[in-house]
This record gives C-alpha cells, structure tokens and sequence, in this order.
C-alpha cells in the first residue's frame, strides 16, 4: 500500500521543486554559451543547400529527434538519424549538400563518433551540443555548441535530467534564431501545419466553407413573411437573403428580426419581408480569411453573414460552419 501521509506528500513535493529548480538554473547558465559558435552553427545552417541531420543515441536521440521536428516545423528542413541505423545503411541518406548536428552529453558516445569520420570525409559540416566542450566529438566538429550543466536533477546524478533538457533548450534556440533570420512568418508556420488550429486560421478562407448555389437561402423583398420562414426553414441557416427584382442584395431577415416582428403582433402571412428586414445587413467577401468572418460575428454579435462579391450575393454562412470548420 502507497504511503499517504503528510510527510510523504510533503516529501514527494520537494523533491518535485529540487528538481524543476536545478533544471531551471541548468537553462539559465545557458545564456553564457550562446556565443560565435552558436553564431557560426547558424550560419552552416542557413548556408545549407540540403537538410540538416540530427544525430543522437539513447536520450540525447530522443531530444535530437524533436530538436529535428521543430527545425522542419519552423523552415529549417530536418530529419532525425539513429547513429545505430545510420552504421548499417542510414548514412547513405546524408548527402554533401547538408549539415549534420550531433548530440552527445559527454561528447564520448561510441555510436556518434564511429559514423564522423563518414560524415568528414563527405564534407558535410558537423555541428555538435555536448556537455563537454573538450570531448573528441567537440573537437571534431566545426561549430561546438557547449550545453554543460553543474549537476543532472536526478540525486544519484546518473539519469539524463538537466542535462538532457539543457540540449533541447539549445536546439529549440537555434531553431527559432533560425525562425528569424529566415523571415519566418505565421503563414509559412501554417503551411506546414494545415491539420492545426492554427492552420485552419490562417489558411481556411470564407469561400471553403461558405453555403454556395442552392443551398443560399434567398427570397425577394416582396413577398411574404411566411413565405421567408419557408426558406428559412428548408436552408437551416438562421437567416435569409433579401434581394430586388435586379438580385441585388437589400437586406437580411433573421431569427432575431423574427422574434422581434411577433412580439409586435405582427401577421407573418400578409407582412411583406421588406417591412421587417434588418436593411443591408452584414456582409463579407469571399475571398476573406474565415476567422475574420468569426471575428466580425462576434464584433456585431451575430450568428450568421452574407457573402457578396462585387456586390453579388454568392453564398451564406453561419456560427454552426464556423464551429464545424474548427475556429470556434
């Protein structure tokens, strides 16, 4: 059975604290190795012509392998090669045209430096992050990045803690130092990230996901009001178009304008729409981002907008596509 005393509860949350608080003062003596060499892997990645080659064993793989993630994600394409793998035949994916970034917390790792003398004798440029900025792999490299730390967070000072995260934070620098100097903008980040939210906000337009064609609930200025709850009800968008005999948009009649015509006794089969019609309405163009379609629905606390280009009325949307296109 667990212990759930005080003093067991206590404990467990100090040795939580010790930990966060010797990871975070591991970063923040970060700073000081931020220098030419950091400079000089900047430029050998920005003048690259291929990819950049994460390489990494054990735990500093696994941060080599997101350090390569975000890179690709932020315009610097990347890929991760296991230096196992890369022994029996996963060399043959570097080519001369990249540059190849090695993480060792020791700068001693058998694995790494046994696959160097290949990627030297390709030509390819080595950038190294180790704990060790006098290892073999530091030595070797054209750009050593130095992520030493005092002590790992792990009390026995054996499991990969504060040195491991040292190294990510060194990579994710890069990564958005990189960001910058390329011009790096939301647009590019969402071109690589369609599937997410922010994806969808920068690149989903009005005219995706608007109503289109038949399915515009449209109605004439001159006929009934029963007549409009009729296409009101058959489009299920909330609202109608009104136009002229010409099509051209006059108004908007809504749930709103419905409920405020029967609280006024008003008789929906003689009441012709034009009467009771919200004049003109809120409109937005086709070719608009959908979130500014969202954004000015909520400006005027609305639930629904009409699409017009060139003063044509071309489709209809609601607050419920907005939801169902993920930009709620």
């Amino acid at each position: 059975m667990p212990n759930n005393s005080s003093s067991q509860r206590d404990k467990l949350k100090q040795l939580g604290k010790a930990v966060v608080n010797t990871e975070a003062e591991a970063i923040s003596n970060l700073s000081q190795h931020i220098n030419d060499n950091f400079v000089h892997a900047c430029q050998l990645m920005l003048a690259c012509e291929g990819k950049v080659v994460v390489i990494g064993m054990g735990k500093s793989g696994h941060i080599g392998s997101k350090i390569a993630a975000t890179l690709a994600s932020t315009g610097t394409p990347a890929f991760f090669i296991h230096p196992g793998e890369a022994s029996h035949g996963d060399l043959g994916m570097i080519t001369k045209s990249d540059v190849a970034i090695a993480l060792s917390n020791s700068g001693e790792t058998g694995e790494v430096l046994s696959i160097l003398p290949i990627i030297k004798r390709l030509g390819v440029p080595l950038i190294s992050i180790s704990g060790n900025p006098s290892s073999t792999l530091a030595t070797l490299s054209d750009a050593a990045i130095d992520a030493s730390i005092e002590k790992e967070a792990c009390p026995l000072g054996l499991a990969p803690t504060s040195s491991t995260t040292a190294a990510l934070v060194m990579g994710d620098a890069l990564a958005i130092a990189l960001l910058e100097a390329r011009g790096f903008t939301e647009n590019d980040f969402a071109l690589s990230h369609p599937g997410g939210s922010l994806g969808r906000r920068l690149l989903l337009h009005v005219n995706d996901i608007m109503h289109k064609g038949e399915d515009i609930p449209i109605i004439q200025q001159n006929q009934l009001v029963s007549a409009a709850l009729l296409e009101m009800t058959e489009k299920k968008l909330g609202m109608t178009a009104v136009t002229n005999q010409a099509g051209e948009l006059t108004g908007v009649f809504t749930d709103g304008d419905l409920r405020r015509m029967l609280a006024n006794n008003t008789d929906v089969h003689t009441t012709e729409i034009r009467s009771v019609m919200t004049q003109g309405g809120s409109t937005i163009n086709p070719d608009n981002l959908a979130v500014e379609a969202l954004q000015l629905m909520q400006d005027k606390q609305i639930n629904a907008l009409l699409v017009t280009k060139n003063n044509k009325l071309v489709g209809a949307l609601n607050m419920h596509d907005m939801l169902k296109a993920g930009l709620s």
